[in-house]
């Protein structure tokens, strides 16, 4: 019988339910109270999936702004844009934590020359700003509780002094194809380390192929099969998305969504716990077709869960998205959503949870 290595990753405001990942371990100790600040990395959404479904804030910093170091290849966080960055309890914490990370690093040809003093951003106003809010990225099937959460949500930033306008962002093909060109941009980096692995002497998928989920053994027999022509395919596709979300903040400040098309699934009793294969009635990859930040490792602007409320107790993202390098505008306007909607009070439902 096949004895799994780990249990699941437990939400602390309902632990028969998932955490969301790949930092689903990082939200869930910063939610309870274990830590106070803890390390994500995002490739489509690993700190905001999490920092969504925990009720903590997850910034993902612009492509660069922190320094990726990866070898034997320096360029593998590119295709799609590979982040690491925080999760915290407060947008202080995070801004605290950026100045740390951030800054230029020889090793990575990808930094951002520039670094920024980025906690007195947290001072700035918004009044005047122009934000732009899509229930749905144009294409996403999104749960009621959802977007209803997020849409009474959005008065916090017109309290501050911005106004708050729903747009169209221009995104023309189908939500499954585009996850499933996610997944494919993705194979090179996994290939990459499962090649590592084989060079060691550790031939995973040979030798222990029962240790690996059956959708992730699936995708990377795909990504031995990719042609040139198709991560040529892809990456125009890619291209799409990035043109129409800077379409979108060519106008505005800031781009708002939720952060995620569901609420926090029930833990799998098999240890292979899954987002929905459906919302709304409407099929999803259930990898990564219910998570709205993919989109955002497309592009590679910053961007942040922040909590924008409860719904029966658990918690409900809210994606803020900024222009290329302005990571003082996330920032900004999520400590200004802090100061309206304050959301500390509801870690008091999750301190006496055990994990």
């Amino acid at each position: 019988m096949r004895q799994l290595l780990f249990g699941p990753s437990r939400n602390p405001f309902d632990t028969s339910r998932n955490t969301g990942g790949s930092s689903g371990g990082s939200a869930a100790a910063v939610a309870d109270g274990l830590v106070p600040l803890a390390e994500g990395t995002d490739g489509g959404g690993s700190i905001r999936i999490p920092a969504a479904w925990c009720g903590v804030y997850g910034y993902k910093a612009s492509f660069g702004r922190v320094p990726l170091t990866g070898r034997p290849n320096a360029f593998q966080g590119s295709t799609p844009f590979i982040f690491e960055g925080s999760l915290t309890r407060t947008v202080e914490d995070a801004a605290l934590s950026l100045d740390v990370l951030a800054g230029p690093d020889p090793r990575d040809p990808f930094c951002l020359l520039d670094k920024p003093d980025f906690a007195p951003a947290l001072a700035r106003s918004i009044k005047g700003w122009k934000i732009a809010y899509s229930a749905d990225f144009d294409v996403f099937p999104v749960e009621h509780a959802v977007a209803s959460t997020v849409r009474g949500a959005l008065p916090a930033f017109e309290e501050a002094g911005a106004s708050v306008e729903e747009v169209k962002v221009g995104i023309t093909r189908p939500q499954h194809e585009l996850s499933d060109v996610w997944t494919r941009l993705m194979m090179p980096l996994n290939i990459g380390g499962l090649e590592s692995l084989k060079a060691a002497g550790v031939d995973l998928m040979k030798d222990h192929p029962d240790d690996l989920p059956p959708q992730y053994r699936r995708w990377i027999e795909v990504g031995y099969g990719l042609s040139v022509t198709d991560v040529w395919a892809d990456q125009i596709a890619r291209s799409e998305v990035y043109d129409a979300i800077e379409s979108v903040l060519d106008k505005y400040e800031l781009l708002v969504t939720p952060t995620l098309a569901c609420m926090p699934v029930k833990n799998a009793d098999d240890g292979n716990t899954v987002g929905p294969r459906e919302v709304n009635g409407i099929q999803v990859d259930p990898l990564i077709g219910w998570c709205l930040t993919y989109f955002i490792n497309f592009s590679g602007h910053p961007a942040a869960s922040i909590p924008a409320g409860q719904h029966d107790g658990l918690p409900v993202g809210l994606q803020i998205i900024g222009r290329r390098g302005a990571d003082e505008d996330v920032l900004a306007a999520s400590a200004a959503f802090e100061r309206v909607k304050p959301w500390q009070d509801m870690y008091r439902s999750c301190a006496q949870r055990p994990l």
